[in-house]
Protein backbone atom coordinates (compact mmCIF):
# COMPACT_ATOMS: atom_id res chain seq x y z
CA UNK A 1 0.00 0.00 0.00
CA UNK A 2 1.15 3.46 -0.80
CA UNK A 3 2.31 5.74 1.98
CA UNK A 4 0.64 9.13 1.55
CA UNK A 5 3.69 10.77 3.19
CA UNK A 6 1.77 12.93 5.62
CA UNK A 7 4.07 15.22 7.59
CA UNK A 8 4.31 13.08 10.68
CA UNK A 9 7.64 14.39 11.95
CA UNK A 10 7.43 14.99 15.70
CA UNK A 11 8.58 12.15 17.92
CA UNK A 12 6.59 11.03 20.94
CA UNK A 13 5.93 8.06 23.13
CA UNK A 14 3.23 5.76 21.81
CA UNK A 15 0.01 5.13 23.70
CA UNK A 16 -1.33 1.69 24.44
CA UNK A 17 -4.95 1.08 23.47
CA UNK A 18 -5.91 -0.53 26.73
CA UNK A 19 -8.65 1.65 28.24
CA UNK A 20 -12.31 0.70 27.97
CA UNK A 21 -15.26 3.09 28.12
CA UNK A 22 -13.08 6.16 27.89
CA UNK A 23 -14.76 9.37 26.76
CA UNK A 24 -12.49 11.50 24.56
CA UNK A 25 -12.88 15.21 25.24
CA UNK A 26 -14.33 16.87 22.13
CA UNK A 27 -12.56 19.81 20.49
CA UNK A 28 -13.27 21.99 17.48
CA UNK A 29 -13.91 18.90 15.31
CA UNK A 30 -17.35 18.63 16.88
CA UNK A 31 -17.00 14.89 17.47
CA UNK A 32 -17.20 13.23 20.86
CA UNK A 33 -16.20 9.57 20.74
CA UNK A 34 -16.82 7.00 23.46
CA UNK A 35 -14.83 3.78 23.31
CA UNK A 36 -17.13 0.83 23.96
CA UNK A 37 -14.64 -1.97 23.31
CA UNK A 38 -10.85 -1.75 22.94
CA UNK A 39 -8.54 -4.72 22.47
CA UNK A 40 -5.05 -4.50 23.93
CA UNK A 41 -2.46 -3.43 21.38
CA UNK A 42 1.24 -2.73 21.33
CA UNK A 43 2.64 0.78 20.97
CA UNK A 44 1.99 3.10 18.03
CA UNK A 45 4.88 3.05 15.55
CA UNK A 46 6.16 5.63 13.06
CA UNK A 47 6.83 4.45 9.51
CA UNK A 48 8.26 7.91 8.86
CA UNK A 49 9.44 8.49 5.26
CA UNK A 50 8.65 5.06 3.95
CA UNK A 51 5.87 3.36 2.05
CA UNK A 52 5.91 0.35 4.34
CA UNK A 53 2.57 0.79 6.13
CA UNK A 54 1.68 -2.77 5.14
CA UNK A 55 4.60 -4.04 7.22
CA UNK A 56 4.12 -1.71 10.20
CA UNK A 57 0.43 -2.50 10.44
CA UNK A 58 0.72 -6.27 9.99
CA UNK A 59 3.71 -6.55 12.32
CA UNK A 60 1.66 -4.67 14.91
CA UNK A 61 -1.23 -7.03 14.27
CA UNK A 62 1.02 -10.03 14.98
CA UNK A 63 2.45 -8.28 18.04
CA UNK A 64 -1.14 -7.99 19.24
CA UNK A 65 -1.67 -11.69 18.62
CA UNK A 66 1.41 -12.51 20.70
CA UNK A 67 0.09 -10.16 23.40
CA UNK A 68 -3.35 -11.81 23.27
CA UNK A 69 -1.94 -15.32 23.56
CA UNK A 70 0.96 -14.79 25.98
CA UNK A 71 0.51 -11.39 27.61
CA UNK A 72 4.01 -10.50 26.37
CA UNK A 73 4.77 -7.29 24.49
CA UNK A 74 7.36 -7.46 21.74
CA UNK A 75 8.41 -5.18 18.89
CA UNK A 76 8.89 -7.24 15.72
CA UNK A 77 11.45 -6.09 13.18
CA UNK A 78 9.97 -4.18 10.27
CA UNK A 79 13.38 -4.08 8.61
CA UNK A 80 13.67 -7.87 8.53
CA UNK A 81 10.36 -8.17 6.65
CA UNK A 82 11.07 -5.29 4.26
CA UNK A 83 14.57 -6.60 3.38
CA UNK A 84 13.21 -10.00 2.38
CA UNK A 85 10.28 -8.55 0.47
CA UNK A 86 12.56 -6.27 -1.56
CA UNK A 87 14.85 -9.21 -2.35
CA UNK A 88 12.13 -11.65 -3.39
CA UNK A 89 10.09 -9.01 -5.17
CA UNK A 90 13.15 -8.13 -7.27
CA UNK A 91 13.56 -11.71 -8.44
CA UNK A 92 9.92 -11.94 -9.49
CA UNK A 93 10.19 -8.53 -11.18
CA UNK A 94 13.12 -9.72 -13.31
CA UNK A 95 11.43 -13.03 -14.11
CA UNK A 96 8.40 -11.03 -15.29
CA UNK A 97 10.61 -8.71 -17.41
CA UNK A 98 9.56 -5.72 -15.32
CA UNK A 99 5.87 -6.19 -16.13
CA UNK A 100 4.81 -6.20 -12.48
CA UNK A 101 5.15 -3.65 -9.73
CA UNK A 102 8.39 -3.00 -7.86
CA UNK A 103 7.86 -0.41 -5.14
CA UNK A 104 7.86 0.17 -1.40
CA UNK A 105 4.24 -0.90 -1.17
CA UNK A 106 3.00 -4.31 -0.20
CA UNK A 107 0.13 -6.15 1.42
CA UNK A 108 -0.69 -7.69 4.79
CA UNK A 109 -0.03 -11.12 3.31
CA UNK A 110 3.64 -10.18 2.80
CA UNK A 111 4.38 -10.54 6.51
CA UNK A 112 3.18 -14.15 6.84
CA UNK A 113 4.97 -14.85 3.54
CA UNK A 114 8.26 -13.78 5.16
CA UNK A 115 7.37 -15.54 8.41
CA UNK A 116 6.83 -18.87 6.63
CA UNK A 117 9.90 -18.63 4.39
CA UNK A 118 12.48 -16.83 6.52
CA UNK A 119 11.27 -16.57 10.10
CA UNK A 120 11.09 -13.40 12.19
CA UNK A 121 13.33 -11.21 14.31
CA UNK A 122 12.81 -8.72 17.14
CA UNK A 123 13.42 -5.05 16.37
CA UNK A 124 16.28 -4.91 18.87
CA UNK A 125 18.18 -7.57 16.90
CA UNK A 126 17.73 -5.95 13.49
CA UNK A 127 16.35 -2.46 12.88
CA UNK A 128 16.90 -2.24 9.12
CA UNK A 129 18.47 1.19 9.63
CA UNK A 130 22.09 2.22 9.21
CA UNK A 131 24.35 5.26 9.77
CA UNK A 132 22.67 6.16 13.04
CA UNK A 133 19.19 6.56 11.58
CA UNK A 134 16.40 6.48 14.16
CA UNK A 135 13.45 6.36 11.76
CA UNK A 136 12.69 4.45 8.60
CA UNK A 137 13.34 6.16 5.27
CA UNK A 138 13.22 3.96 2.19
CA UNK A 139 12.74 6.62 -0.50
CA UNK A 140 16.39 6.74 -1.68
CA UNK A 141 16.78 2.99 -1.31
CA UNK A 142 13.71 2.30 -3.46
CA UNK A 143 14.92 4.69 -6.16
CA UNK A 144 18.35 3.04 -6.25
CA UNK A 145 16.92 -0.47 -6.33
CA UNK A 146 14.42 0.44 -9.05
CA UNK A 147 17.18 1.92 -11.20
CA UNK A 148 19.31 -1.17 -10.65
CA UNK A 149 16.48 -3.45 -11.82
CA UNK A 150 15.74 -1.30 -14.84
CA UNK A 151 19.34 -1.79 -15.98
CA UNK A 152 19.10 -5.55 -15.41
CA UNK A 153 15.92 -5.65 -17.48
CA UNK A 154 17.53 -3.95 -20.49
CA UNK A 155 18.86 -7.43 -21.36
CA UNK A 156 22.16 -6.17 -22.73
CA UNK A 157 23.55 -9.62 -22.01
CA UNK A 158 22.05 -12.72 -23.57
CA UNK A 159 22.21 -14.49 -20.24
CA UNK A 160 21.98 -13.07 -16.73
CA UNK A 161 24.70 -14.09 -14.29
CA UNK A 162 24.27 -14.41 -10.50
CA UNK A 163 26.15 -11.14 -10.17
CA UNK A 164 23.03 -9.00 -10.51
CA UNK A 165 21.42 -10.70 -7.51
CA UNK A 166 24.61 -10.41 -5.47
CA UNK A 167 24.82 -6.73 -6.38
CA UNK A 168 21.19 -6.17 -5.43
CA UNK A 169 21.78 -7.83 -2.10
CA UNK A 170 24.81 -5.61 -1.58
CA UNK A 171 22.70 -2.49 -2.07
CA UNK A 172 20.14 -3.74 0.43
CA UNK A 173 22.85 -4.47 2.98
CA UNK A 174 24.44 -1.05 2.47
CA UNK A 175 21.17 0.76 3.17
CA UNK A 176 19.57 -1.59 5.69
CA UNK A 177 22.42 -3.59 7.18
CA UNK A 178 23.19 -7.29 6.82
CA UNK A 179 20.71 -9.57 8.56
CA UNK A 180 22.54 -11.65 11.22
CA UNK A 181 22.30 -15.42 10.97
CA UNK A 182 21.96 -15.73 14.75
CA UNK A 183 21.18 -13.24 17.52
CA UNK A 184 20.61 -13.10 21.25
CA UNK A 185 17.27 -12.14 22.74
CA UNK A 186 16.44 -12.22 26.47
CA UNK A 187 19.44 -14.43 27.20
CA UNK A 188 18.84 -16.99 24.45
CA UNK A 189 20.41 -17.45 21.04
CA UNK A 190 18.10 -17.74 18.05
CA UNK A 191 18.04 -17.94 14.30
CA UNK A 192 15.18 -16.08 12.60
CA UNK A 193 13.44 -19.44 12.08
CA UNK A 194 13.79 -20.60 15.69
CA UNK A 195 12.69 -17.19 16.97
CA UNK A 196 9.53 -17.33 14.83
CA UNK A 197 8.79 -20.80 16.20
CA UNK A 198 9.25 -19.54 19.77
CA UNK A 199 6.47 -16.97 19.31
CA UNK A 200 3.79 -19.66 19.14
CA UNK A 201 1.87 -18.37 16.12
CA UNK A 202 0.75 -20.58 13.26
CA UNK A 203 0.46 -18.65 10.00
CA UNK A 204 -2.20 -21.09 8.82
CA UNK A 205 -4.52 -19.71 11.52
CA UNK A 206 -4.85 -16.38 9.70
CA UNK A 207 -6.84 -15.34 6.67
CA UNK A 208 -7.42 -12.38 4.35
CA UNK A 209 -11.02 -11.41 3.60
CA UNK A 210 -12.43 -8.98 1.02
CA UNK A 211 -15.74 -8.15 -0.67
CA UNK A 212 -15.97 -7.76 -4.45
CA UNK A 213 -18.61 -8.84 -6.96
CA UNK A 214 -16.25 -9.56 -9.85
CA UNK A 215 -15.41 -12.81 -8.07
CA UNK A 216 -17.82 -15.36 -6.55
CA UNK A 217 -18.56 -15.16 -2.85
CA UNK A 218 -17.18 -17.76 -0.42
CA UNK A 219 -14.38 -18.74 -2.74
CA UNK A 220 -10.73 -17.64 -2.64
CA UNK A 221 -9.50 -15.21 -5.30
CA UNK A 222 -6.43 -13.16 -6.16
CA UNK A 223 -6.98 -9.46 -5.49
CA UNK A 224 -5.96 -7.47 -8.55
CA UNK A 225 -3.90 -4.66 -7.07
CA UNK A 226 -0.30 -3.86 -7.94
CA UNK A 227 1.03 -4.34 -4.43
CA UNK A 228 -0.25 -7.92 -4.22
CA UNK A 229 3.05 -9.07 -5.68
CA UNK A 230 2.87 -12.47 -3.96
CA UNK A 231 -0.46 -13.08 -5.71
CA UNK A 232 -1.98 -13.93 -2.35
CA UNK A 233 -5.54 -15.18 -2.20
CA UNK A 234 -8.44 -13.66 -0.32
CA UNK A 235 -11.76 -15.07 0.83
CA UNK A 236 -14.70 -13.20 -0.66
CA UNK A 237 -17.85 -12.33 1.31
CA UNK A 238 -20.75 -9.86 0.92
CA UNK A 239 -19.98 -6.46 2.38
CA UNK A 240 -22.51 -6.78 5.20
CA UNK A 241 -20.74 -9.95 6.30
CA UNK A 242 -17.38 -8.18 6.06
CA UNK A 243 -18.73 -5.66 8.56
CA UNK A 244 -20.15 -8.47 10.71
CA UNK A 245 -16.75 -10.17 10.80
CA UNK A 246 -15.02 -6.97 11.91
CA UNK A 247 -17.51 -6.39 14.73
CA UNK A 248 -17.39 -10.01 15.85
CA UNK A 249 -13.60 -10.08 15.90
CA UNK A 250 -13.30 -6.97 18.08
CA UNK A 251 -16.09 -8.16 20.39
CA UNK A 252 -14.18 -11.42 20.92
CA UNK A 253 -10.79 -9.84 21.55
CA UNK A 254 -9.12 -10.02 18.11
CA UNK A 255 -7.53 -7.04 16.39
CA UNK A 256 -7.64 -6.74 12.60
CA UNK A 257 -5.07 -5.67 10.01
CA UNK A 258 -7.03 -3.29 7.79
CA UNK A 259 -6.20 -2.26 4.20
CA UNK A 260 -8.20 0.72 2.96
CA UNK A 261 -8.51 3.80 0.79
CA UNK A 262 -7.58 6.90 2.80
CA UNK A 263 -7.76 9.46 -0.02
CA UNK A 264 -11.32 10.62 0.68
CA UNK A 265 -11.72 14.30 1.65
CA UNK A 266 -13.35 13.32 4.94
CA UNK A 267 -10.50 11.07 6.00
CA UNK A 268 -9.22 13.59 8.57
CA UNK A 269 -6.18 12.04 10.18
CA UNK A 270 -5.14 15.10 12.17
CA UNK A 271 -8.68 15.58 13.46
CA UNK A 272 -9.05 11.92 14.28
CA UNK A 273 -11.98 10.73 12.19
CA UNK A 274 -13.01 9.30 8.83
CA UNK A 275 -16.60 9.55 7.58
CA UNK A 276 -18.33 9.39 4.21
CA UNK A 277 -21.05 12.08 3.93
CA UNK A 278 -24.04 11.59 1.63
CA UNK A 279 -22.78 14.13 -0.90
CA UNK A 280 -19.21 12.87 -1.02
CA UNK A 281 -18.28 14.37 -4.39
CA UNK A 282 -17.08 17.96 -4.85
CA UNK A 283 -19.54 19.73 -7.18
CA UNK A 284 -18.42 21.34 -10.41
CA UNK A 285 -19.53 24.93 -9.86
CA UNK A 286 -17.67 26.50 -12.75
CA UNK A 287 -19.88 29.03 -14.49
CA UNK A 288 -22.51 29.15 -11.72
CA UNK A 289 -23.81 32.35 -10.18
CA UNK A 290 -22.51 31.43 -6.75
CA UNK A 291 -20.10 34.35 -6.54
CA UNK A 292 -18.48 33.34 -3.28
CA UNK A 293 -17.75 29.87 -4.58
CA UNK A 294 -16.52 30.90 -7.99
CA UNK A 295 -14.05 33.28 -6.39
CA UNK A 296 -12.44 30.39 -4.56
CA UNK A 297 -9.93 28.01 -6.04
CA UNK A 298 -10.97 24.40 -6.57
CA UNK A 299 -8.83 23.41 -3.60
CA UNK A 300 -10.43 26.06 -1.39
CA UNK A 301 -13.95 25.06 -2.43
CA UNK A 302 -13.18 21.45 -1.61
CA UNK A 303 -11.64 22.41 1.73
CA UNK A 304 -14.70 24.43 2.74
CA UNK A 305 -17.10 21.77 1.56
CA UNK A 306 -15.51 19.13 3.77
CA UNK A 307 -14.93 21.29 6.83
CA UNK A 308 -17.59 19.44 8.79
CA UNK A 309 -18.20 20.11 12.47
CA UNK A 310 -19.44 16.86 13.90
CA UNK A 311 -21.60 13.88 12.95
CA UNK A 312 -23.19 14.08 9.51
CA UNK A 313 -25.58 12.00 7.47
CA UNK A 314 -23.54 9.40 5.62
CA UNK A 315 -24.15 7.69 2.30
CA UNK A 316 -25.86 4.31 2.09
CA UNK A 317 -23.25 1.77 1.03
CA UNK A 318 -24.45 -1.14 -1.09
CA UNK A 319 -22.58 -4.00 -2.67
CA UNK A 320 -23.14 -2.32 -6.03
CA UNK A 321 -21.87 1.19 -5.28
CA UNK A 322 -18.95 -0.21 -3.31
CA UNK A 323 -17.95 -2.25 -6.37
CA UNK A 324 -18.43 0.75 -8.65
CA UNK A 325 -16.04 2.81 -6.52
CA UNK A 326 -13.44 0.05 -6.82
CA UNK A 327 -13.92 -0.42 -10.56
CA UNK A 328 -13.69 3.29 -11.37
CA UNK A 329 -10.57 3.73 -9.19
CA UNK A 330 -12.36 5.92 -6.67
CA UNK A 331 -11.44 3.31 -4.06
CA UNK A 332 -7.76 2.42 -4.28
CA UNK A 333 -5.18 0.41 -2.40
CA UNK A 334 -3.73 3.14 -0.21
CA UNK A 335 -2.82 2.29 3.34
CA UNK A 336 -2.53 -0.42 6.00
CA UNK A 337 -3.68 0.11 9.60
CA UNK A 338 -4.94 -1.93 12.57
CA UNK A 339 -8.50 -1.95 13.90
CA UNK A 340 -8.28 -2.23 17.70
CA UNK A 341 -11.70 -1.27 18.98
CA UNK A 342 -15.24 0.03 18.61
CA UNK A 343 -16.76 3.36 19.58
CA UNK A 344 -19.82 5.58 19.20
CA UNK A 345 -20.13 9.33 18.70
CA UNK A 346 -22.46 11.62 20.66
CA UNK A 347 -25.36 10.69 18.39
CA UNK A 348 -24.85 6.95 18.71
CA UNK A 349 -23.28 6.42 15.29
CA UNK A 350 -20.92 3.44 15.22
CA UNK A 351 -17.17 3.59 14.52
CA UNK A 352 -14.08 1.44 14.62
CA UNK A 353 -11.07 2.64 16.58
CA UNK A 354 -7.99 2.38 14.37
CA UNK A 355 -4.28 2.41 15.19
CA UNK A 356 -2.08 4.08 12.59
CA UNK A 357 1.69 4.12 11.99
CA UNK A 358 2.10 7.89 11.46
CA UNK A 359 3.53 8.61 14.93
CA UNK A 360 1.57 10.03 17.87
CA UNK A 361 1.53 13.79 17.25
CA UNK A 362 -2.15 13.88 16.43
CA UNK A 363 -5.42 14.47 18.31
CA UNK A 364 -5.79 10.92 19.63
CA UNK A 365 -2.07 10.13 19.88
CA UNK A 366 -1.87 7.84 16.87
CA UNK A 367 -5.44 6.51 16.86
CA UNK A 368 -8.53 7.69 14.99
CA UNK A 369 -12.17 6.73 14.47
CA UNK A 370 -13.61 5.45 11.20
CA UNK A 371 -17.35 5.16 10.71
CA UNK A 372 -18.92 1.83 9.79
CA UNK A 373 -20.08 3.50 6.57
CA UNK A 374 -16.53 4.45 5.64
CA UNK A 375 -15.38 0.93 6.49
CA UNK A 376 -18.02 -0.66 4.26
CA UNK A 377 -17.23 1.58 1.31
CA UNK A 378 -13.47 1.93 1.49
CA UNK A 379 -12.12 -1.37 2.84
CA UNK A 380 -9.88 -3.22 0.43
CA UNK A 381 -9.34 -6.21 2.71
CA UNK A 382 -8.93 -7.34 6.29
CA UNK A 383 -6.52 -9.87 7.77
CA UNK A 384 -7.31 -11.66 11.01
CA UNK A 385 -7.32 -14.87 13.01
CA UNK A 386 -9.82 -17.41 11.70
CA UNK A 387 -11.39 -17.64 15.16
CA UNK A 388 -12.37 -13.99 14.76
CA UNK A 389 -14.88 -15.00 12.06
CA UNK A 390 -18.45 -15.93 13.08
CA UNK A 391 -19.05 -19.68 12.75
CA UNK A 392 -21.90 -19.29 10.24
CA UNK A 393 -19.69 -17.26 7.90
CA UNK A 394 -16.66 -19.48 8.42
CA UNK A 395 -18.82 -22.44 7.42
CA UNK A 396 -19.76 -20.72 4.15
CA UNK A 397 -16.06 -20.19 3.48
CA UNK A 398 -15.38 -23.87 4.06
CA UNK A 399 -13.35 -23.17 7.20
CA UNK A 400 -15.59 -25.21 9.52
Amino acid sequence: MKNLLFAVLAAGMAMNAMADDKVVIPDSTGFKFTDVKVVKSTAVKDQSKSGTCWCYSTNTFFENEILRKTGKEIHLSEGFVVWHCYFDKAQKYVRMDGKINFAEGGAAEDVPYVWRNYGMMPFDAYTGMTHGAKKFNTSELTAVLSGFLDVVNTKKLKKLTPSWLEGFQGVLNAYMGKIPETFSYEGKTYTPQSFAESLGLNMDDYISVASFTHHPFYKPFTLEVADNWTWAQYQNVPVDELLEIANYAIDHGYTIAWGADVSEPCFKWRKGYAVLPVDHEVPDLKGSDMDRWTQLSTKDRESEKWDIKGPVEEMVVTQENRQEMFDNKETTDDHGMVIVGKAVDQEGNKYFKVQNSWDTNQLYHGFFYVSETYFKAKTMDIYLHKDGIPAKIAKKMGLK
